[in-house]
């Protein structure tokens, strides 16, 4: 299938509902931070993102891409809300009973949403072919029916395409930190070794490969939802700044992989947050779910 036939047959960029504008409404977890730039990446800890995933890289990304290759950034979790596999609920709503961000969906996907929108506005702003895709329901229960992440992604990368899933990782013991789980349907490319390098990795055989990677699709997990990461992204005073650097932070690896060059950290015309709408249907509010890229 065509990639701008595949891509338009999801919901691209779609108009916005004030997530943000209920999100501001919840108090701040304990503490809040502001937000760095990128920081020595030699270090296992980020001063926004937290601890890099401490597990051993197996794997070598030297495989060129072309300067034009289109990317699909995708929100993790987007088609499991109300089932397993529904994404972590967060430090703040497990241990601290804070409010979830958004009725019906856990924290994480709430922020998978918000960087994976904020990834392709950028990218798009940027002169990249990236598009961003949500399913149609936000529930579904076979992961390999037509419109879920998994299946879109899987013909994306097929058909030649980098396709990318946004992830935050779990709290506490449950999480390993940020990193890229790669794709493995072909040799290891620059972008993914570019994402690696900005944000650590995960070996390929990763919980004995998991769905998405074996079907083309790399996982990006931002980082543990809990601590400084998710105060400043609860805190309304620094949500945005937050957001924007890792968007930054995304764009710049994808755009390094491609040998496009480097950015400036932070652009000045930034457009006002605005994340996607949550997916149509229905789902019922997820709490104390302690999963990460586990179940996907």
């Amino acid at each position: 299938m065509h990639l701008r036939r595949l891509v338009a047959t999801g919901l691209l960029l779609s108009a916005t509902l004030p997530l943000v504008a209920r999100a501001q409404q919840q108090p701040m977890v304990l503490r809040t931070v502001q937000p760095n730039q990128a920081g020595n990446q030699s270090l296992p800890y980020h001063p926004v993102t937290g601890p890099r995933s401490p597990l051993r890289k197996d794997w070598v990304g030297m495989r060129a891409v072309s300067r034009d290759i289109p990317i699909l950034v995708m929100a993790g979790h987007a088609d499991s809300q109300g089932i397993g596999g529904s994404g972590t609920s967060g430090e703040a709503v497990a241990l601290y009973r804070q409010p979830p961000m958004y009725p019906g969906i856990s924290d994480e996907h709430y922020w998978n949403l918000v960087v994976a929108h904020a990834v392709a506005t950028l990218g798009q702003q940027r002169g990249l072919k990236i598009q961003f895709y949500k399913p149609p329901v936000r529930t579904i229960v076979n992961a390999d029916d037509q419109g879920t992440n998994w299946s879109t992604g899987r013909q994306f990368a097929a058909a030649g395409g980098y396709a990318l899933e946004i992830h935050f990782d779990a709290y506490g013991s449950a999480g390993v930190g940020s990193g890229l789980i790669p794709p493995l349907h072909r040799p290891f490319s620059r972008i993914d070794e570019s994402l690696a390098q900005e944000f650590g990795a995960y070996p390929m055989n990763f919980r004995e490969m998991l769905g998405g990677p074996k079907r083309g699709i790399g996982l990006l997990e931002i980082g543990k939802l809990e601590g400084n990461l998710e105060a400043s992204l609860r805190d309304p005073r620094t949500r945005q700044r937050t957001v924007q650097l890792i968007a930054w932070r995304i764009v710049n690896a994808i755009e390094a992989g491609m040998g496009r060059g480097s950015r400036s950290p932070l652009a000045r015309n930034w457009p006002p947050l605005t994340p996607p709408p949550d997916a149509a249907g229905t789902g019922v509010p997820v709490r104390d779910l302690q999963a990460n890229s586990a179940a996907e």
